[in-house]
């Protein structure tokens, strides 16, 4: 019986597409080269068809499930501002059984693209933290007693998507099957996405095995293939090396893969030379499929030093399964060389030589021409790390001793034998002490290479940077190696380094770390933030709070609960104390400290010190009498503030978001601009706080941070959310964002408006457009500011909210706009009030501006002094100035 209705379904569903014409609709982004490759895309527990934010329609999946009445439909209740589209994440198919996709093959003659999209939230009624299944694909198991969660935690990322190319088969349809797993109580499959694509020849040739090319890439009788054919892959890392992150709606032909930054890879101490092709790239003859033309317009390249290229290896680490055979594709382009012999190289993989005598121009025959090469290796249980290094060649006596790489992708290959591609959840208490000794051994590549390269040597290091396809958890633990890494700090006291977002119960890394030279409990803090600040024991936070007596509750934010408290007898303190039942927040804990320890300035809040006792993160500031600015600006809230009070509010942010931007030794873009953010003492004067998600470094003089996208919806820039590039025009975005905050006195984002209401930054946008903005600002202000007035505010804060940052002020010159705003408002109210004159006689920065731009500019560039805001304070932090002066530089800004 279950057989005859398997094939009424299998003939209703082939007349079903039929008449629908599923194989010919092609959702699919616009635009994507000369293919049109056809997909079927769902979205998961949806009811209804919904496009994404690439504009990609995705139907609801409900009719390509066997047994619909086994899975459950449900939306996430929360949504993360990391989440690239509402679709297909917000909504879930859940399976608290076994239960089968039948879904349509296009081509079944030709490899499949299935994509598994999964958003581990809070679901209804269901504990994602339960949540072990398996899939299977056909007969290839894709993942067994996974937990979602568990990868996202890893991942440091909010969602995540597994990515298979299926070996080709003879049947037209494929059985995608989600079991829970019968070893976890309550356990449930779910699923928020599936992607099926034919896939084109992608894999059109047998790759070399690692250890076997003894001689040229070229010469195929000395060098073995593996037979890939039959075995199916999983995406493990696609890298656009020495570019930027690639989105998929920019990728080749449709397949809208996504192409990340390779520096979180980068081992060694010699990162080579990120370089861009100065002459036209073609394909040349290679499919576009292959890779997106900006994949081979860039690359990295050792550099010019031929002293030192010839002792060092161009080198990239990965975390991946062991036990498994992995297949290497390097993508070349060599822009620069006009004939052969020129740059000559050889390619090592997990110490085995898999090319050797590399010439890109030779390969090519032609200048920008790209091409690509597969290699493949066995990764054993001894091991769970694939190296890849590039060294020059120096038998052939090149022009450069030199090498490059333009792309690179990893592929698991399923074992034949099982045919079976699922690898192991992370295990957070192994892999943190796997990852907690301060420096790794050094290790030699090309043990089997011939005598030119026998020499060459790897220098230690890492490099910090982005996310990945797949699971790779542990790339984010070597990234933060480097970059947490501190000069003089002594390896067998700990761990120098911070994962992000890694703080399981087992972690047994947070349980000793170095703080200042001393052995206390959980992170790293460096020698220079330690001295900048003071250390309270946790008896003294316990004291200073009543021990946390719930009655001295002034807010609950992200990282936990702020109580007011009371130190030295008479000083009010604020305290925020991490919630110690999640363990969340060691990053933030860490930034925060290093970031504020070194920064003093009239409108920032002052760290005074901080608490890592017993398991506990507690930061301790100044007491900011009057809270929040949101709690200032909305009916029914606290004091109500005037226009020109909100003016001043504004313009006090904005001299602390310039003074970050302009002011430190290098850039720091806050990342979480808000009005919960910006604080308000007991003398109204406003200061930026919670520097948890700050970003900052060298890195940002090419003018960008590649990162995972955090922050909060609503106030989030779309092009940071889009390219996951941060730069300080998204700090910008954000800050506009508040402009209409204040003037409107709503939430950046209600849910309960009408769906064009939701986003203030759009629906403000659309009214200042259509010349309609008055009607939606605070009904408390209406009437009372200057036409002028509101003309500078309104058309400062559309100019913040530009799509793209290039289109935006810098925060300088928004500063300028703001004060021009007050000066019209001053100037319409008849002049400044008695307090606010009096007000400037005290603070010289705060004098009256002058209307031409020369003058408000250098009034406001004067902020960038080390102003606090009582003698008290400076006679605290009075030991430390010497090093804190350090950190600056042209007090003008750049």
């Amino acid at each position: 019986m279950k057989a005859k209705n398997h094939i009424l379904f299998l003939s209703l569903l082939s007349l079903s597409l039929l008449l629908n014409g599923i194989h010919g609709t092609g959702h699919h982004g616009p635009g994507h080269g000369h293919h049109r490759l056809k997909a079927l895309i769902l979205n998961c527990g949806s009811s209804a068809s919904e496009k994404d934010a690439d504009e990609r329609t995705w139907e609801t999946d409900e009719k390509y499930i066997l047994s619909p009445d086994k899975g459950v439909m449900t939306k996430s209740d929360t949504q993360d501002p990391s989440l690239p589209s509402t679709v297909p994440y917000m909504t879930a198919r859940i399976f608290k059984s076994e239960t089968a996709y039948l879904l349509p093959l296009q081509n079944s003659t030709s490899r499949t693209l299935l994509r598994l999209h999964f958003y581990p939230s809070s679901y209804p009624n269901f504990n994602i933290s339960n949540s072990y299944f398996s899939v299977t694909a056909g007969r290839v198991t894709l993942l067994s007693n996974f937990s979602s969660y568990l990868a996202a935690q890893a991942l440091s990322q909010a969602y995540f998507i597994k990515e298979y190319y299926l070996a080709a088969g003879k049947d037209p349809t494929l059985t995608l099957t989600f079991k829970p797993s019968d070893k976890y109580a309550n356990s449930f499959a779910f699923v928020n996405g599936i992607e099926v694509i034919s896939a084109p020849a992608l894999f059109d040739a047998d790759p070399v095995l690692a250890g076997t090319a003894a001689g040229s890439i070229n010469d195929d009788q000395q060098a073995s293939t593996v037979p890939i054919e039959a075995s199916s892959m999983e995406t493990m890392f696609r890298l656009n090396v020495g570019g930027q992150y690639i989105a998929p709606a920019n990728d080749s032909d449709g397949l809208m893969r996504s192409w990340y930054d390779d520096t979180v890879y980068l081992y060694g101490a010699w990162y080579g030379v990120a370089t861009q092709a100065n002459v036209t790239v073609n394909y040349k003859g290679l499919p576009s499929y292959m890779a997106p033309l900006d994949v081979y317009r860039t690359y990295r390249r050792m550099g010019p030093e031929a002293t030192v290229n010839s002792v060092a290896n161009l080198t990239w680490i990965f975390q991946v399964d062991p036990s498994f055979m992995y297949l290497l594709r390097l993508h070349w382009c060599d822009s620069d060389m006009t004939r052969t012999n020129q740059r000559v190289f050889d390619v090592f993989v997990n110490n085995k030589t898999a090319a050797s005598e590399i010439d890109v121009f030779a390969l090519t025959g032609s200048v920008a021409a790209p091409t690509k090469r597969d290699y493949v290796v066995h990764v054993n249980n001894n091991t769970d790390q694939l190296w890849l290094a590039l060294h020059p060649y120096k038998a052939s006596k090149p022009e450069f001793a030199d090498a490059l790489l333009n792309g690179l992708e990893i592929f698991k290959l399923s074992d034949n034998a099982k045919s079976n591609l699922a690898g192991p959840n992370p295990v957070m208490s192994d892999l943190m002490k796997k990852y907690q000794d301060a420096e790794m051994e050094p290790k030699s590549f090309g043990s089997d290479q011939k005598e030119s390269g026998t020499s060459t040597v790897v220098i230690t290091g890492a490099a910090g940077g982005a996310a990945a396809v797949g699971i790779a958890a542990v790339i984010i633990l070597v990234a933060y190696k480097r970059k947490r890494r501190v000069p003089g700090a002594d390896p067998a006291s700990g761990p120098s380094w911070l994962p992000i977002s890694w703080n399981s119960s087992n972690n047994s890394a947070s349980k000793s770390s170095t703080m200042g030279g001393k052995s206390q409990g959980g992170v790293y803090i460096s020698n220079d933030a330690a001295s900048n600040c003071r250390y309270f024991s946790l008896a003294e936070i316990k004291t200073a709070t009543k021990n946390f007596d719930e009655s001295n509750v002034i807010g609950v934010g992200g990282f936990g609960k702020v109580y007011k408290g009371i130190i030295d007898n008479d000083t009010q303190v604020a305290i925020k104390r991490s919630n110690p039942s999640s363990e969340q927040g060691v990053n933030e804990f860490q930034t925060e400290i290093e970031m504020l320890s070194q920064l003093r300035h009239r409108h920032l809040v002052s760290l005074i010190g901080f608490c890592e006792d017993n398991g506990e993160m507690i930061l301790v500031y100044d007491y900011m009498g009057k809270g929040t600015l949101r709690e200032h600006i909305y009916k029914g809230n606290k004091t109500t503030l005037s226009w020109k009070q909100r003016l001043e509010i504004c313009i006090g942010a904005a001299r602390g978001l310039h003074y970050l931007h302009t002011g430190a030794k290098y850039t720091i873009i806050h990342r979480d601009v808000k009005t919960t953010n910006i604080l308000v003492d007991d003398k109204w004067v406003a200061k930026v706080s919670d520097f948890g998600l700050s970003k900052t470094g060298p890195n940002m003089n090419k003018g960008h941070v590649s990162t995972v996208v955090k922050g909060s919806f609503g106030y989030l820039d779309p092009e940071y959310f889009r390219r996951q590039q941060l730069t300080e025009k998204s700090d910008v975005y954000s800050f506009g964002v508040v402009l209409f905050e204040v003037l409107c006195a709503r939430p950046a984002l209600n849910p309960s408006l009408p769906k064009e209401q939701v986003s203030l930054a759009d629906w403000a946008l659309r009214c200042a457009r259509n010349k309609t903005l008055e009607d939606i600002i605070d009904p408390q202000l209406k009437g009372k500011i200057n036409p002028e007035c509101l003309k500078k505010f309104a058309e400062t804060a559309e100019k913040c909210l530009a799509d793209h940052g290039v289109d935006r002020p810098t925060m300088g010159d928004v500063l300028w706009s703001l004060e021009l705003a007050l000066q019209l408002q001053d100037n319409h109210e008849g002049g400044s009030t008695t307090s606010r004159t009096k007000n400037r006689k005290n603070n010289p920065e705060n004098s009256e501006p002058k209307m031409d731009q020369n003058s408000l500019i250098a009034m406001h560039r004067s902020t960038l002094s080390l102003g606090d805001d009582d003698e008290e304070h400076k006679t605290r932090t009075s030991d430390t100035t010497e090093d804190i002066f350090s950190m600056f530089v042209d007090q003008k800004g750049r």
